[in-house]
């Protein structure tokens, strides 16, 4: 499992290159966005991977790589809002902005672990494909999560989901040989 701790290292640290750049380009104009609609810029997101995944012809032409490092720094953001709340106004600087990317991905990346270590990494015999499938739903189940105004009966909250999503995306990455 090192290995697997590595290559997601390595995919994280060009995601995380890529939010701090647009830190620096846009600020944190991001901290404006209501949850709902982070969960749809996600889902936008999620949607063109699938149909990239599906259609024969590309009018752009472009892969599902850079779709997937938005999912995993949109969902980061999602994560960051859940904390503090929306803003009326951009609020953070690069350098905390980044200290909390910093500190979701340490969480996420050891639920990553866990997980990986309970299900005998199986996520290396699966199809981008099947990956794209995984976050979809679980954006579905975020959307509905929030249209009952946050309320679970027995279902793992909306951060969960979100780092499922950030998970799945990595190894996804991960398959398409993605940083190699």
């Amino acid at each position: 499992m090192s290995n697997t701790s590595q290559e997601y290292d390595k995919v994280i640290a060009i995601c995380r290159q890529l939010y701090a750049n647009k830190m620096k380009d846009y600020g944190c104009a991001w901290r404006i966005l209501r949850l709902p609609s982070l969960t749809d810029q996600l889902y936008i997101k999620a949607q063109r991977i699938r149909s990239l995944q599906q259609n024969e012809v590309r009018k752009v032409d472009e892969d599902e790589s850079g779709e997937f490092i938005g999912i995993i720094n949109y969902a980061i953001m999602a994560l960051i809002q859940l904390e503090l709340g929306v803003a009326e106004q951009p609020d953070l600087n690069t350098e905390k902005a980044i200290q909390l990317y910093d500190e979701k991905i340490a969480i996420t990346k050891k639920l990553m672990e866990d997980k990986n270590h309970d299900y005998g990494e199986a996520w290396r015999e699966m199809r981008v494909s099947s990956l794209t499938d995984l976050i979809l739903q679980k954006l579905l189940r975020v959307k509905q999560i929030e249209d009952n105004k946050g309320k679970t009966l027995v279902s793992e909250g909306i951060d969960a989901n979100y780092q499922d999503m950030i998970n799945y995306s990595v190894f996804a990455l991960l398959l398409m040989k993605f940083g190699q």
